[in-house]
């Protein structure tokens, strides 16, 4: 049995929703799924500027893959999205 680590979250329904799909391989037959969770949830004030650890780091890991794969974009397009306050 082959393991493959991603990382997800479960809706309100039960659905597994992965952060980004598996790449380069398709199972046919079923599948098992381990699913992780914290033991102790962390309350804390809400606050939408907090983007969770988690979420960074898919993002960075992410944005690593576009650069390699050529896919990102010069600095001078970003910088015409920046808007000075």
């Amino acid at each position: 049995m082959k393991a493959i680590e991603v990382t997800g979250k479960i809706d309100a329904e039960g659905n597994l929703l992965l952060d980004q799909p598996i790449q380069g391989t398709t199972y046919a037959d079923q599948v098992r799924v381990i699913v992780l969770v914290p033991e102790q949830i962390e309350l804390r004030a809400f606050d939408p500027k907090d983007t969770p650890i988690e979420e960074i780091k898919t993002n960075l890991r992410i944005a690593l893959q576009k650069a390699q794969a050529g896919q990102g974009k010069p600095i001078s397009e970003l910088w015409d999205r920046i808007d000075a306050e």
